[in-house]
């Protein structure tokens, strides 16, 4: 008798070790609570698909909408600091900013709040300002750019083909003119604008591209104004890296009354602003870091330090394809996505492109991190071999871009 209910108190333990073992698995994230610092909101279209992507992350991975403490158009300025540290002071355990400019505020965050992680996307100082709780990411959306420049060369050949490009959109040179909305000339936008134009380059060789900025990441009528002066230059095609839809809606707008020219847009797809005009949009997907992340935190693991992903895990794509879209397109970008995954489409092929006439053969990538506006260094960091068997190799070494060489064939107007 003894021995059977010693048997049937053993089972009984079996099961409730059983049940709280599923409540514990159920239940990995449920204190688990994050903060989201963003630059702007769901009009601003960078922002907008950080927004998906965290949602999307934490729907995947049952973290409920009360465990995010969001923080909308947070300014790149001390409030960044202040709204760092309520979330941090109302329990959050991990903080997300999403803006260039928040990163030293977030430094100064982390600093202050040791146990916190904090994430500043699109930063280059967690690799070596030497806090354990400071951590950069960004994609590699400079492959998505390159297969937006494959689809805008599609359309640049379509147009050649059938006599469209008028007298005013070539050069000289006989160089067929595109143009590019660039927010700032820093190296996010010198990569990105480099790739897309070596998208387009190889499918139509003899091209120039002029670039102009608007010095704001976000302005609806800066980036219009800098499209319809592009296209007054002769530009056909327009292609961006700022956050509206100013670009695309100026062409749209042109492209009625006449003007031969088409866009390519940048986050999110252009078609409900641009429908004729709008032949893709290079796009980041959000979802694939916030689940990595969020899943770290959840399993008591590390963040990564610099994160960087692109085609090989969906982190990057490009947008729905536009009805002006020429034939052949999707074909086309298939090819080159494959290729980009199997390595043997390298973005930054240094035989593709020159500086001054040469092709580069070395280039010296400095990770120090140098206060511009005093000439002061702020982190010491360590120096790479950034060309790597022919090709430039482009976030390696850290998550944000810093390939910044002016190549041949682009011109920078401002």
């Amino acid at each position: 008798m003894k021995k059977v209910i010693a048997i049937l108190l053993m089972l009984t333990m079996v099961f409730s070790f059983a049940a709280c073992g599923g409540d514990d698995a159920d239940n990995a994230g449920s204190d688990l609570k994050i903060g989201v610092i963003l630059v702007g909101d769901e009009n601003e279209g960078y922002t907008y698909a950080h927004m998906e992507g965290i949602k999307t992350a934490a729907k995947n991975l049952g973290i409920a909408d009360d465990q995010i403490i969001w923080k909308y158009s947070v300014a790149e300025d001390e409030s960044c600091f202040d709204a760092a540290a309520d979330l941090a002071d109302a329990g959050c355990t991990a903080i997300f900013s999403n803006s260039y400019g928040h990163q030293s505020y977030m430094v100064q965050a982390a600093e202050e709040y040791p146990d916190v992680q904090f994430v500043s996307m699109t930063g280059d100082t967690a690799a070596v300002c030497g806090l354990d709780n400071m951590h950069n990411a960004f994609t590699k959306v400079y492959e998505s750019r390159y297969v937006s420049g494959i689809v805008a060369g599609m359309k640049l050949a379509e147009l050649i083909e059938n006599n469209e490009v008028p007298a005013t959109g070539i050069d000289a040179d006989g160089n067929y003119k595109i143009g590019y909305v660039g927010a700032y000339p820093y190296a996010e936008v010198v990569s990105g604008y480099t790739a897309f134009y070596l998208g387009i380059k190889s499918v139509v060789e003899n091209v120039a591209m002029e670039v102009t900025y608007t010095n704001s990441w976000f302005d609806i009528a800066a980036e219009g104004t800098a499209a319809e002066s592009l296209m007054a230059d002769g530009c056909v095609i327009i292609g961006q890296h700022a956050d509206s839809t100013g670009a695309p809606a100026a062409v749209q707008a042109a492209q009625e009354k006449g003007t031969v020219a088409y866009s390519v847009g940048y986050n999110v797809d252009m078609l409900s602003v641009a429908p004729q005009a709008a032949l893709t949009s290079a796009t980041n997907n959000w979802a694939v870091y916030y689940e990595e992340a969020f899943k770290a935190l959840m399993d008591g693991e590390d963040l990564a330090v610099d994160w960087s992903e692109g085609y090989e895990t969906g982190a990057v794509a490009i947008t729905e394809l536009g009805e002006s879209c020429a034939e052949g397109t999707q074909e086309a970008v298939d090819e080159a996505i494959a290729a980009i995954k199997d390595g043997s489409l390298q973005v930054f092929d240094a035989s593709k492109w020159t500086v001054d006439g040469k092709n580069l053969t070395t280039y010296t990538f400095d990770s120090t991190i140098i206060d511009f506006s005093t000439g002061n260094v702020v982190y010491e960091g360590q120096k790479y071999e950034a060309i790597v068997d022919g090709a430039f190799v482009e976030s390696n070494f850290r998550s944000a871009p810093y390939f910044d060489v002016r190549i041949d064939g682009i011109t920078e107007l401002n």
